[in-house]
């Protein structure tokens, strides 16, 4: 049996690739002979076994509580937390750590997040903005060396240059104080066993690793590989001591271990090596302030849909391109027609180009959502819309705001994040999305903890035609982000669908079709998640390649459109609630499973 052990720190990947593998609820890795059951409710590990998890059907159903996430022991792992009587929140934390250790590309302590948080017992949604916030000293010019030339994407995406200040530890340590039922200590053993005891490398990791085999050669990076500079193969047993041991500082000491000053000083030693330094300090860290924002809410396809608020650029997108496609009636359209691709495309144009331009972390430039999400506003979006063909160049909607002077964005995007959806007993639901930005963030681990490259998320040209974007890097700024954690509210006004995805800019058109999938064709969860991708949120029309919807290439070039076929491995976790319970599903674009009871 391969068992490989990770060093603290260690360069990581990014990932263009996904698997359909379906995966698990809890137990052993059978097939190479180390067999293990437990029956206590759920997993548990001993100090000599490593959990590798047994196939479970899909789609999960449940009856008043469910976790759906993107690895199989992440949504085990929440599940055990409700079962002893744990909130969502007690389950959200306790998957959060467990991802970091199994899915350590996506997101983890060294990243930002965005919770969209349902308290039914007082009626609320209210929306936590965790997203790492650039520190004190932080170019705006960030992508160009001193001497104005640009740095290579390459490099800049990897150095110390862009890492942000982490605010995932916060974010979830401010809501287990609101909503916490079960002590923060426990919330983090199933993570710190997983990390200890081993685990089977997932499908998903292992096709991240294949598109970098250059970090075998690198010494930091080799327990992934074999001798020949292969990746291991999937189901090799890997540990990280290193993690665990700093998993293991965080819940005996709180949040304020990692934000503390020793910790620090290690992040900041970190961050300031390499030809691109950064400039994160121990008092960036102690500063760290979680945000609470009003979400933004639409009506459409008869229901208030609700999603993040800017700097979560996604959350606008998402309701802007339901809102329209709505108006423009694509219910009344086969699925996978080219007559509903056509409005996808538009839609997703539409808010496209209106994010790029006007989505802002509002501390610093004002961003107009209320006319952004008004009606008239969005009766004119969609009036632009032909039935037959397909607009040409597509500009952001004219605003009455000073705004709509402002050039727009050219940040980066990348295909990484992970998302989590959650209901627990009593009713009370988030969703979650959290994230290191690009897979492996900026490829620099402190003690395990891997760190986000977030500043790539501005701006990388701050000035246009002489004047200054909207996304524009500053000190405590948050950049935008394509995240979009989204909750859909019945005409009873209780939560009917929650959802979110990880993927980069190709969340937004995940999510959004998800949901009209389920809400305008009527279409059950997994079959409105599995369907053939399409969008143009990555600067681009977009087909998902190997599928249906590639075959419309030639259909929408005869309307006007040029889209290309791509991999879209955005990966998409919802749960539905009915009269009949619940049902979730895990996208199969990943490792994702819904677990429930």
């Amino acid at each position: 049996m391969h068992s490989r052990a990770f060093p603290a720190s260690r360069p990581l990947a990014r990932n263009r690739l996904f698997s359909r593998r379906r995966a698990s609820l809890c137990g052993v890795f059978g097939m190479m002979g180390l067999m293990q059951t437990l029956a206590l409710g759920g997993c548990a590990q001993t100090d000599h076994a490593a959990v590798s998890p047994a196939p479970v059907a899909q789609p999960s159903t449940a009856t008043t509580s469910m976790a759906a996430t993107a690895n199989p022991l992440a949504s085990q792992a929440a599940m055990d937390v409700i079962r002893r009587g744990g909130s969502a929140v007690d389950a959200a934390i306790a998957a959060q750590m467990v991802l970091a250790v199994v899915e350590p590309q996506a997101s983890g302590l060294g990243g930002g997040s965005t919770i969209l948080y349902w308290d039914k017992g007082a009626g609320k949604l209210s929306f936590y903005d965790g997203l790492a916030a650039a520190p004190a000293v932080v170019p705006q010019d960030y992508a160009h060396d001193a001497d104005g030339h640009a740095i290579p994407h390459a490099l800049l995406e990897r150095s110390g240059r862009v890492v942000a200040v982490p605010g995932t530890l916060r974010t979830l340590e401010l809501l287990h104080k609101r909503y916490g039922k079960l002590p923060w200590a426990d919330l983090f053993q199933a993570a710190i066993a997983t990390a200890r005891n081993g685990y089977a490398m997932p499908g998903y990791l292992h096709l991240v690793l294949t598109e970098r085999p250059e970090l075998a050669q690198k010494a930091s990076f080799k327990a992934y590989f074999d001798a020949d500079g292969h990746p291991l193969p999937k189901g090799t047993i890997l540990h990280n001591p290193a993690l665990a041991g700093t998993l293991t500082q965080v819940a005996a000491k709180g949040a304020d271990y990692f934000y503390g000053p020793a910790f620090a000083r290690k992040i900041s030693a970190a961050v300031a090596t390499g030809p691109y330094p950064g400039h994160i300090t121990p008092k960036d860290l102690a500063g760290y302030k979680v945000r609470e924002r009003a979400p933004l809410c639409v009506e459409a396809f008869g229901r208030r849909i609700c999603s993040a608020a800017p700097p979560v650029a996604g959350g606008l997108s998402v309701l802007q391109q339901l809102a329209i496609l709505d108006r423009l009636k694509i219910g009344q359209y086969r699925p996978g027609s080219v007559e509903a691709a056509h409005l996808l495309l538009e839609a997703s144009r539409l808010a496209e180009a209106d994010r790029r331009k006007y989505a802002a972390d509002p501390d610093y430039t004002p961003v107009a959502t209320d006319e952004l999400l008004s009606p008239a506003y969005l009766d004119a979006r969609a009036a632009l819309v032909s039935k037959g063909e397909a607009a040409g160049q597509v500009r952001p909607g004219v605003l009455k705001s000073r705004l709509a002077s402002l050039p727009a964005s050219d940040a980066m995007t990348v295909p990484a994040t992970t998302h989590l959806s959650i209901r627990d007993a009593a009713g009370d639901a988030l969703s979650f999305t959290t994230t290191i930005n690009l897979n492996f963030g900026a490829d620099i681990a402190v003690d395990g903890v891997v760190l986000n490259n977030a500043i790539t998320n501005f701006a990388t040209h701050p000035v246009v035609d002489g004047q200054p974007v909207a996304n524009i890097a500053a000190p405590g700024k948050r950049p935008i982000t394509t995240m979009a954690p989204t909750i859909v509210f019945g005409a009873d006004g209780q939560p009917e669908v929650i959802v979110g995805a990880g993927g980069g800019a190709r969340i937004i058109d995940s999510v959004v079709q998800t949901l009209v999938g389920h809400l305008a064709w009527g279409q059950n969860i997994r079959t409105a998640i599995e369907q053939p991708r399409i969008g143009a949120q990555n600067r681009a029309e977009e087909l998902e390649h190997g599928t249906s919807a590639a075959e419309l290439k030639s259909a929408l070039e005869s309307m006007g459109h040029h889209p290309h076929a791509a991999v879209m491995n955005a990966a998409v976790q919802a749960i539905t609630i009915g009269p009949d319970g619940l049902t979730g599903w895990g996208d199969p674009h990943r490792d994702g499973v819904a677990l429930g009871q």
